[in-house]
Order: C-alpha cells, then sequence, then structure tokens
C-alpha cells in the first residue's frame, strides 16, 4: 500500500518536503520525492523482481562490452529538482553524461530511466514520474509490464515523452540510447 508523508507548519499548513527532508528518512525503508511529497515505495512481487534482474544483467553487461556507460539498479536517488528525487528500477548513464553520478546520487537526467509496472506503483510510473523525466530531458523512457509482457518505449520530443514502440514478448528491442542492443523479450519474459 502506498503512503504518503507530508511536512506541516507550526500553522498546520502542508508545505513541501525538500531534498533535505528526503535524505533525513529511514534508511530501511525505500521513498521517493514526488512534487514535495515523500512516497513510500513498497517491494515489488517475484514476477517484478525476475524481469528486473533479467534486465539489469542483459544491459549491464552490454554496456559494459561496448564501454557506453552504467546501468544502475534501485534503490539509486535520482535527483531531479529539490523536490523531485526518484528511484527507477533501472537507469543507464552514457559516458557522456557520467559528470551527472556523485558519491551519494545522480544529478540531473539519465539517458534511459526503466520502470517495471506493479499494481502499487503503476499510476505515478504512467502519470507524474513519466511526465516528469520528459519536462527534465530525459531521452528515453521504457515501461515494462511484467504482466502483459511488454515494453513500451517513450522518447524525448519537444520537452515532452511519446510513445514511439511497443515491443511483444516475441520480439527483440532495439535502442540507439544503447547503439546495437538486441535484447530478445522473450529471454526477458521467460516463466
Amino acid at each position: 500500500m502506498e503512503q504518503t508523508e507530508m511536512a506541516t507548519t507550526t500553522q498546520g499548513a502542508v508545505r513541501q518536503r525538500t531534498y533535505e527532508d528526503y535524505c533525513a528518512t529511514p534508511d530501511d525503508e525505500r521513498y521517493e520525492l514526488l512534487n514535495g511529497n515523500l512516497m513510500m515505495v513498497p517491494a515489488p512481487n517475484m514476477k517484478h523482481q525476475k524481469v528486473l534482474g533479467r534486465l539489469y544483467l542483459e544491459l549491464g553487461n552490454f554496456a559494459k562490452e561496448h564501454g557506453l556507460g552504467d546501468v544502475y539498479v534501485a534503490p539509486c536517488d535520482v535527483v531531479l529538482s529539490d523536490t523531485d528525487v526518484v528511484q527507477p528500477d533501472l537507469l543507464f548513464i552514457s559516458r557522456a553524461r557520467e559528470h551527472t553520478v556523485t558519491e551519494e546520487n545522480v544529478r540531473g537526467a539519465p539517458d534511459l530511466v526503466i520502470e517495471i509496472l506493479s499494481a502499487s506503483t503503476a499510476d505515478r510510473d504512467l502519470g507524474y514520474k513519466h511526465e516528469l523525466h520528459g519536462r527534465h530531458g530525459v531521452p528515453e523512457y521504457w515501461i515494462v509490464d511484467p504482466m502483459g509482457e511488454t515494453i513500451s518505449v517513450h522518447r524525448q520530443r519537444d520537452g515532452r515523452l511519446e510513445l514511439a514502440e511497443t515491443f511483444e514478448r516475441r520480439d527483440t528491442l532495439r535502442t540507439a540510447v544503447l547503439d546495437g542492443l538486441q535484447l530478445k523479450l522473450d529471454d526477458i519474459f521467460a516463466s
């Protein structure tokens, strides 16, 4: 179950939380900061975890073998603003953008953000976070549906992300963000 935690002023008015507030959250719980609201992120189911693990191995190995950059898996903070800190399931940072990676977090838009849908986070992933990543210049955003066994690829266009293509289990996904990658979705969604 998703929880929203909001700060209140001494007069009882609700105020937006900041990155400083976010950093004070417990280490043993996973949060995101969306538009100044702390959102607890519950643990995903096992199908989600299998798909996440397979994507991480495939993309991470490909990026490393080709010297393209690094792939990170949640929890990994991506600070987009003082009131927006996300923890994508996976993200890719190219060599050209490696300056955004600090010891603590990523400061700015990754080259690729991947979210794997789950019942508790789907509305955020498809709604606010989709708009947020577009606004901050993420070149490519994948929405992975482990139950429907599809990956929808959204690409940057004029400051927003637009659906470019949807790949099904029988397809092979290719992307310019990881040039040369041929991701066989049957391998990703295998039981």
